[in-house]
């Protein structure tokens, strides 16, 4: 186990907070990754998804980089955008 993760594992053991925000946060910051990668898969730039979703490039880049207050109906069109469907798993 690296430097990092050792530290991330000890301190989410002594500060019930940070991991709930760690835990949070991850999850978020997953939903943008998923979306960017989705984006690149179907071969479009930001400008070509927003032109497809009638917005700006600028809003392509916030849902990637700042996803956790983002909509279902969102995710959803930016899914079909791409020629994808959404499907949500409660785990």
């Amino acid at each position: 186990m690296g430097d990092l993760q050792t530290y991330i594992t000890k301190r989410k053991a002594k500060d019930p907070e940070f991991a709930n925000g760690f835990e949070s946060g991850y999850k978020e910051f997953k939903i943008g990754v998923m979306l960017k990668m989705a984006r690149e898969e179907a071969g479009l730039t930001q400008e070509q998804l927003a032109e497809k979703l009638n917005t700006k490039k600028a809003a392509i880049s916030r849902i990637e980089n700042h996803a956790e207050d983002i909509k279902l109906s969102t995710l959803d069109k930016f899914a079909q955008a791409l020629g994808k469907t959404l499907e949500i798993n409660v785990a």
